[in-house]
């Protein structure tokens, strides 16, 4: 026999009280403005107590809590326990910092509740604008076409499998990689972001596809290298299907030669897919567009509209130039999803250009934020954190303790602490623990690499909110930790 529970259960998931729960969201906004407001007066991060952190385990909640009591839980044990990266300091990673205007769109998106798979619709619209204005931003041309997808992976996974099948030589749609007639090699540099070898998984092509080729004094691909590994593999009866070039590798913002790529391409005959995820919307900003000059002649571009735009988690997208073999490669029929010619359904399917039928209004917190604040402002930051990140490198470079391991190209500034006497090894050690003594004080969230077989820390400045005077204390408290532990 079956239990019966302990109280009426509700006929729906909207409020009983209406009044209430007015009261209650009113009271989220107000909290929300507040908390942003006054960011810069609390920690970046801080760790959790292993009290706290048991909270967060248990059985599934059966029966109905209070929203009042759940909306407690969010603000006395989520939120002080966030991330941190939409405060000030928080310089790993290159993340984005968030925007208001964006948070307060995705709460009317979920509202709208519309999936933009496709329909004939408001949402449906604004998502297509939205693309297109990404198109116009890259000056690709109006033959191009775009989707939104859940960040920077995603978009390059686009890319790289509309490349592929570019250079099958079979249909695949139909037939399996195995019935390639020759193998497909794709090429980058490496420093290349570690989802292009997850792409290659993917797709079926395997890691050894994708052939690493070495970069010079600066970190960007060597042009003599790559035209000596593609004739190489050519004379071997591999096919270079693809060139990835990165406009902003992750560990020190390199920018590839672009022009130079996309002229190899053209003669070549081979697809080349930017992966932009970092710098291309530098070319929204007057005074380092000239930075990435030869974007608009990729082929496909990977975009991170968290970063430059700071887009809310989450949102990307992939601009292809052709859009026949865009629609192409993602498109399949199903009798339950035709095109009408009237009703909801009279319109194409965005979903044919993407892997996701059901995909979020993630647009919605685009169109809102470009419109409130226009491109322009979003380019003026952009420079202002390059400039941020040279003016830290000044810093950095007059202090006779600090030592810079990368130039400076954008907006990511690498160094580390080196009082002397130290080994690799114990660098390295030295050099954690002033990150993680950062990290766990609250003063900042920067990350570390390695270049090259020598650790440093990372300071990735994607951030709206920052000052010259946050990046001073950086400065200050970097020299500061390293002298108490090396006294130590």
């Amino acid at each position: 026999m079956t239990e019966k529970p302990a109280f009426p259960l509700a006929d729906s998931l909207d409020p009983e009280n209406w009044a209430e729960m007015r009261h209650l969201a009113h009271r989220m906004v107000e909290d929300a403005l507040d908390r942003i407001e006054g960011l810069r007066d609390g920690p970046v991060w801080q760790p959790m107590s292993e009290e706290m952190r048991a909270g967060f385990s248990g059985t599934v909640p059966l029966t109905p809590t209070p929203l009042e009591s759940v909306y407690a839980d969010v603000t006395d044990k989520l939120y002080p326990h966030a991330m941190g990266n939409i405060h000030p300091r928080f310089w790993a990673w290159y993340m984005g910092s968030g925007c208001l205007t964006g948070a307060l769109a995705d709460f009317l998106a979920a509202i709208d509740g519309s999936n933009l798979g496709g329909g004939d619709t408001g949402a449906n619209l604004v998502d297509c604008q939205v693309t297109d204005w990404l198109r116009q931003m890259m000056r690709f041309p109006e033959t191009a076409s775009g989707t939104l997808v859940s960040g920077g992976s995603m978009a390059n996974i686009i890319g790289l499998t509309a490349a592929r099948n570019s250079a099958a030589d079979v249909d695949l749609h139909h037939e399996s990689v195995a019935d390639l007639g020759a193998p497909l090699r794709f090429y980058a540099s490496d420093q290349v972001h570690n989802c292009h070898m997850k792409a290659m998984n993917l797709l079926g092509l395997g890691g050894k596809a994708l052939r690493r080729v070495g970069t010079d004094a600066a970190f960007r691909m060597d042009i003599h290298a790559l035209r000596g590994a593609i004739a190489e593999d050519r004379a071997r009866g591999v096919t270079p299907a693809c060139i990835i070039a990165t406009a902003g590798t992750t560990n020190t913002g390199a920018i590839d030669p672009l022009p130079a790529i996309a002229d190899l391409c053209r003669d070549e005959g081979i697809w080349l897919h930017v992966d932009g995820c970092i710098g291309a919307l530098f070319s929204i900003a007057p005074k380092n567009r000239h930075l990435v000059a030869g974007i608009e002649r990729a082929d496909s571009l990977a975009l991170d509209l968290h970063k430059g735009l700071h887009a809310p988690f989450d949102v990307g997208c992939a601009l292809i130039r052709d859009r026949q073999l865009h629609r192409a490669t993602f498109a399949e029929q199903a009798e339950y999803l035709q095109v009408a010619t009237r009703g909801i359904a009279a319109t194409e399917f965005l979903h044919d250009y993407s892997l996701e039928t059901t995909r979020g209004f993630r647009a919605l917190k685009v169109w809102m934020m470009m419109r409130h604040h226009g491109i322009e402002t979003f380019g003026h930051i952009l420079d202002r954190t390059i400039a941020q990140a040279r003016h830290l490198t000044r810093r950095v470079e007059a202090e006779p303790e600090l030592e810079l391991l990368a130039p400076t190209s954008i907006n990511i500034a690498c160094f580390r602490h080196d009082p002397g006497g130290m080994n690799e090894a114990d660098l390295r050690i030295h050099n954690t623990n002033i990150m993680l003594h950062l990290q766990e004080s609250g003063v900042a969230v920067i990350s570390d690499t390695t270049i090259r077989g020598r650790h440093c820390l990372r300071v990735a400045i994607c951030n709206h909110r920052t000052r010259n005077e946050d990046l001073d204390l950086l400065v200050q408290e970097v020299l500061r930790i390293g002298k108490e532990l090396r006294n130590n």
